[in-house]
């Protein structure tokens, strides 16, 4: 997922990678990983400040740790700040489910102006220097809960003819992407202090907040820009959880590793299901697991469930096989 809830893809002055001392001093060269680093996987929640792109971040972490395989489970843009966690070493694989995840925001708005990018970023197109009523605005938000389509920022990551969006964007040859169905769980004002207003959004995976913004201000007649984007949680970790960046570059390698959440913490939302020790060998071997495998009966086949070996680690992902009641093993983890 790229750029969800983020504000608009254009760097900071300078290029992407400030603030230089922080990021750019320290993504130099290829790390070499320890035999140590070799067996570290799980995920690294991390505190991103404003300033640092994902990518920055992941750069800084590998070094950091030792560790080349580090990825993210969806993108803070630089003028975002919040939880980003990471997928370290094997659970690399798992990025693709965590990143489906629900995300929790609390997003600054500033009304009475419009730019190109739908946030504080962008170029200025409208000024209006109107500020809705408090009641007003309430009465608009009740459209943005629940389910509906919302048309992604122009400047944003999605593939358009087989480019990205913003690169279209930048290059003058704009084109407004397909809207994506959204689910809004939570939407509500934490305060109001004209022109800016506070909100605190929960949201399904592929939400723009940017958009809400954009789309706000146009249901008020008065035009608005997202002006602020903290991520609250994500991948079902919150804030409290993160560690701050400025750890991740000064603190010592084998204390970082101790910050790496196991494997066995993710996707607790997941039905679980407890293999016999015959059950990990054939699940490891890509075979079909039937009742005799498990230690204890699925009452149902779910979508996907987490293969747990007969001490609680985690063995892999499985999803429904072709035939009826077995489990296909999907995704399987090394442990050698």
């Amino acid at each position: 997922m790229s750029l969800q809830g983020g504000l608009a893809i254009n760097g900071p002055p300078g290029g992407r990678c400030a603030p230089r001392n922080l990021v750019c001093d320290l993504v130099v060269g290829v790390t070499r990983q320890s035999d140590v680093a070799k067996h570290v996987s799980g995920v690294l929640v991390l505190n991103k400040p404003l300033g640092p792109s994902s990518h920055d971040v992941v750069a800084v972490a590998r070094r950091s740790l030792g560790v080349s395989r580090i990825g993210h489970t969806g993108t803070l843009d630089p003028q975002a700040a919040g939880v980003l966690p990471l997928v370290v070493g094997q659970a690399t694989r798992l990025a693709q489910y965590l990143s489906r995840s629900d995300k929790e925001y609390e997003a600054t708005i500033r009304f009475g102006i419009v730019t190109d990018s739908h946030d504080a970023a962008g170029n200025v197109v409208a000024e209006s220097g109107l500020v809705p009523a408090a009641g007003d605005v309430e009465a608009a938000l009740r459209r943005f809960r629940g389910t509906f389509e919302q048309a992604p920022p122009v400047y944003s990551a999605k593939m358009v003819e087989g480019e990205r969006s913003y690169a279209r964007a930048r290059a003058g040859k704009p084109i407004q992407s397909a809207p994506v169905r959204v689910t809004v769980h939570a939407l509500e004002v934490l305060s109001f202090e004209t022109p800016r207003m506070r909100l605190r959004v929960r949201c399904t995976a592929g939400f723009y907040v940017r958009s809400l913004a954009h789309d706000l201000g146009t249901a008020l007649s008065v035009g608005a820009i997202l002006d602020g984007l903290v991520r609250t949680e994500a991948a079902g970790f919150a804030l409290a959880d993160a560690l701050p960046f400025e750890t991740l570059v000064a603190a010592p390698r084998a204390e970082l590793h101790g910050h790496v959440r196991p494997m066995e913490s993710l996707l607790n939302e997941v039905p679980c299901a407890r293999l016999t020790a015959e059950g990990v060998e054939w699940a490891i071997h890509g075979r079909d697991l039937g009742p005799r495998q498990l230690l204890a009966p699925l009452p149902s086949i779910p979508a996907l469930v987490r293969l747990m070996s007969p001490d609680l680690r985690l063995v892999g992902l499985a999803d429904p096989s072709r035939v009826p009641g077995f489990l296909h093993p999907a995704v399987v983890f090394s442990y050698n």
